[in-house]
């Protein structure tokens, strides 16, 4: 059987070279242009379908860490909202994110308001010539996972008081014109990438961009009846399932691996294969750090470990390697990574202090902690100029700010954001939907 194994597995290492593989390891031997289509395509499928499954990370974590009266509020809102950022990613923000038309502002409007087409075409950071060629199937769905995760992020902090159709409503212009607009400006080839800004997986495209837009929201939207009492202080409201909140924050840690891992946009290569390797490694380590140090810092603080700290102390640490997990040693990732769970330890309590209501701590984790990942660019890569990484965080802010201001205005004045108090107080589950996720249990 041994003898067999070895046989074969000569062969497989004999075939290599056909197989594309061998490019960067055997000088003067092409790698086969049909075998490179095929592993970048694979790259983008795999990573997109690792990414979809944050999706229910999100659903988990989020069903969590709300009351038990508004957990199927927060289920409905995941799969709408997903389904939701399908629809119109396709009819707009795919042809607005990239350069695929032929009407646009250069630099600021980077491709056509209309559907997408899926043509077998060159995708490549720097053309087909460096990175061969993968289908533009491939790079739809994978590019869609990332601007569903956007709107994932804004739906967690605005929990247990906002309608559902508004909230939805916002979803679309979300995903089908704020995000893609403005990763046009570093994805789609505008002026942040021409300024030489770094975001490898989207620390700021992505995260901070969800979590600016949950800010405006929440800031919009005030606070939970009871979470602030007169005197000013925090009322804790603990979520129904802590359970269901680590399944959920395990699912988005797989799902990262994707996120992070497919943003290398090709796999044709030795060295391809080699960095991707070299993301999930750091990846990992990244969200162990943090959650290490939430635990760890929480301990010191409170004299007990915080569960809920702890697991989005693993999400900052994602969030914070996003933007450059390529370059780090695996020690530097995990000092990043620590450092998003230092974040978030200090943020929470923060945000209470300017009672800001985040449900599920998306604003330290997705915000604050993606603004420190942006900025921790510098300290592994040499082309990284912090006077630039600040520009763009600067940039990417103000736009979502500002745009999504407008929308919640007009939402709240022409529909209204949030539920009656009678509402709140029942739960939006029944109110809302007419359903509950636990109806053998007495509402929390």
């Amino acid at each position: 059987m041994k003898t067999m194994t070895k046989i074969a597995l000569a062969g497989a290492l004999t075939a290599l070279p056909t197989l594309g593989f061998a490019e960067d390891a055997v000088p003067g031997v092409d790698a086969s242009s049909d075998a490179i289509f095929i592993f970048n395509s694979l790259l983008f499928l795999i990573g997109g379908f690792l990414v979809f499954w944050m999706a229910a990370g999100f659903a988990m974590l989020e069903a969590g860490l709300v009351r038990s009266k508004n957990v199927t509020m927060q289920l409905i809102k995941n799969i709408s909202l997903f389904s939701l950022a399908a629809i119109f990613y396709y009819l707009i923000g795919y042809n607005l994110m990239y350069p695929l038309g032929t009407w646009s502002v250069d630099g600021i409007l980077s491709g056509v308001w209309g559907p997408g087409v899926l043509e077998a075409v060159g995708v490549g950071r720097d053309g087909a010539d460096d990175y061969g060629y993968a289908s533009t199937g491939s790079d739809f769905f994978f590019q869609l996972m990332f601007c569903a995760t956007t709107a994932s992020i804004v739906s967690g902090t605005l929990a247990e008081r906002i309608k559902l159709w508004p909230f939805l409503i916002f979803t679309i212009a979300l995903t089908a014109v704020i995000y893609p607009l403005q990763a046009s400006w570093k994805w789609g080839g505008g002026f942040l990438d021409a300024a030489g800004f770094l975001d490898f997986a989207g620390s700021t495209v992505v995260h901070s961009v969800g979590g600016w837009a949950a800010l405006t929201g929440a800031i919009i939207l005030g606070p939970r009846i009871g979470k602030y009492n007169k005197d000013g202080k925090t009322v804790p409201i603990p979520g129904s399932n802590l359970t269901l909140a680590t399944l959920g924050t395990f699912i988005l840690w797989l799902g990262w691996f994707g996120f992070n891992g497919g943003s290398q946009l090709a796999m044709g290569t030795v060295g391809d294969v080699a960095d991707v390797s070299r993301i999930f490694a750091n990846t990992n380590t990244a969200a162990a750090g943090g959650a290490i140090a939430a635990l760890i810092l929480t301990q010191i603080m409170y004299k007990k470990p915080d569960l809920t700290m702890v697991l989005n102390g693993a999400l900052a640490g994602l969030v914070s390697i996003t933007a450059e997990p390529l370059t780090p040693t695996l020690g530097a990732a995990t000092l990043i990574g620590a450092v998003g769970g230092v974040i978030v330890v200090f943020a929470v309590p923060f945000l209470d202090k300017l009672k800001i209501d985040d449900v599920v701590g998306a604003i330290p984790v997705h915000l604050i902690a993606g603004i420190w990942g942006t900025i921790a660019v510098v300290f592994t890569n040499s082309d990284a100029s912090l006077g630039t990484q600040l520009y763009a965080i600067a940039v990417v802010g103000i736009f979502t700010v500002v745009v999504s201001a407008v929308v919640w205005f007009v939402l709240k004045v022409t529909m209204g954001l949030r539920v009656d108090e009678e509402t709140e107080i029942n739960g939006l589950d029944m109110s809302e939907l007419g359903m509950e996720a636990y109806p053998e249990f007495s509402k929390g």
